[in-house]
């Protein structure tokens, strides 16, 4: 093949550390000592510093959920909840199975969000109230929860008697927080805490998880599709499709143990059919709030679509489905997005068997279509040769394919 032929159109630079968010994941503990779960709260950066916007830490909480987590806790979850995370149902983005959600002391128990959370609970959730008081106020969200956290910083001993009788014999456990010393932990065991969390047993530990480079136009038109009755569900396919980020995302949430299926959905389409477009809709809202606080990379972006694109325009030639190509040529790229080996990323990932060996790196057609993108991009010639016998193409028909790539991805960046 002649290099002057197919120029190398993409120069991409990754950047050395990608855009990173912080979370901050604190032990909460049995009377035992044992490990029962988390409170996991967002961080500005890597230290002890809190954000500010309780809204902004939400949504980032549960984006950081709904996406890869390596070293996921073990035990439950506990999540601050802002009132608009509650009404809305962003939280339902959350597995029920091992979510908690901590309704903050200054959201007001109003029918709205009282009407929200009976339907959470409908669906699996667990409430903890935070830092509550003996409030009459308060009293209509005990119903709901299933823990009741008390600040032992800021109540004194009448404060929690109120609290307990408030509770009456309902089947709550009561969670004492910011225990400090030993006479606090003796307090709470005798007032009849049975969970404990404070800086007596550990700090808060900072995890900093890469994100993905996001595609903002794409999310806005997703949006748009979103919010036209009825939708659109081939558009939305497309626009799902034309960000690996969205791919991923789309798949995780199709395939959590919130739906609790018995088989694995491995394609996009099948996903968005079973998680309907209101979960998606929720899913992307999350995704945009986020969004102008990580970084685009557009050489990225680009290569993934043209490698996206020009997989798919193989699987005529080589007998697969075309929509299985695009997706392998979308998340070949996930390894550098997440600055992850792909050996863990393929664990979490739910595609079929055929695409993870292509992605794992095992010979097969599939990996074959993968290669000779690759090659393209490097401009790495003989290998091309080799691969070009293997599909059965020629170097005029694989060209004109990767150039019509090439100038479909920059339209759609540039559209």
């Amino acid at each position: 093949m002649d290099p002057a032929v197919v120029e190398n159109p993409i120069a991409v630079v990754v950047p050395a550390t990608a855009p990173m968010r912080f979370v901050g994941r604190q032990p909460i503990v049995d009377r035992k000592g044992d490990l029962f779960g988390y409170e996991l709260l967002f961080r500005t950066q890597q230290s002890d510093t809190f954000l500010s916007d309780p809204e902004e830490a939400t949504r980032e909480i549960v984006d950081y959920c709904s996406m890869l987590i390596p070293d996921r806790p073990q035990g439950l979850a506990f999540v601050n909840c802002t009132r608009t995370a509650l009404v809305e149902s962003i939280v339902t983005l959350l597995p029920s199975s091992n979510t908690v959600l901590e309704i903050l002391e200054n959201i007001e128990p109003d029918p709205d969000l009282i009407e929200s959370c009976l339907a959470l609970r409908q669906q699996g959730y667990r409430f903890a109230l935070d830092d509550f008081s003996p409030l009459p106020s308060r009293a209509p969200l005990i119903p709901l929860a299933d823990f009741i956290k008390i600040d032992f910083r800021t109540s004194d001993a009448r404060a929690r008697r109120e609290i307990y009788s408030m509770a009456g014999g309902a089947p709550i456990q009561f969670l004492a927080e910011k225990i400090e010393t030993y006479e606090e932990m003796r307090i709470a065991l005798s007032e009849g805490c049975s969970l404990f969390q404070g800086y007596f047993f550990a700090r808060p530990v900072t995890v900093a998880s890469p994100t993905l480079p996001r595609n903002h136009l794409v999310y806005l038109r997703l949006l748009a599709a979103l919010g036209r009755r009825p939708a659109d569900l081939r558009e939305i396919e497309r626009l799902v499709m034309s960000d690996a980020s969205l791919c991923y995302r789309v798949l995780r949430l199709a395939n959590s143990a919130l739906y609790g299926l018995f088989n694995e959905v491995t394609s996009v389409r099948g996903a968005l059919l079973l998680v309907g477009d209101d979960a998606v809709r929720r899913m992307v809202s999350v995704a945009v709030a986020g969004a102008l606080a990580g970084s685009r990379s557009t050489p990225l972006l680009s290569m993934a679509l043209v490698r996206a694109r020009f997989c798919e325009s193989l699987a005529p030639h080589i007998s697969a489905q075309p929509s299985e190509l695009y997706l392998l040529g979308m998340l070949s790229l996930l390894e550098l997005l997440l600055e992850t080996p792909m050996d863990r990323i393929l664990e979490a990932l739910p595609i079929g068997p055929e695409m993870k060996a292509a992605l794992s790196g095992q010979p097969g057609i599939l990996r074959s279509a993968l290669d000779l993108a690759r090659c393209l991009e490097s401009c790495e010639w003989g290998r091309c040769q080799d691969l070009l016998q293997f599909v059965g193409l020629t170097e005029g028909s694989v060209t004109a394919l990767y150039l019509e790539s090439v100038r479909w991805a920059s339209t759609e960046l540039s559209s």
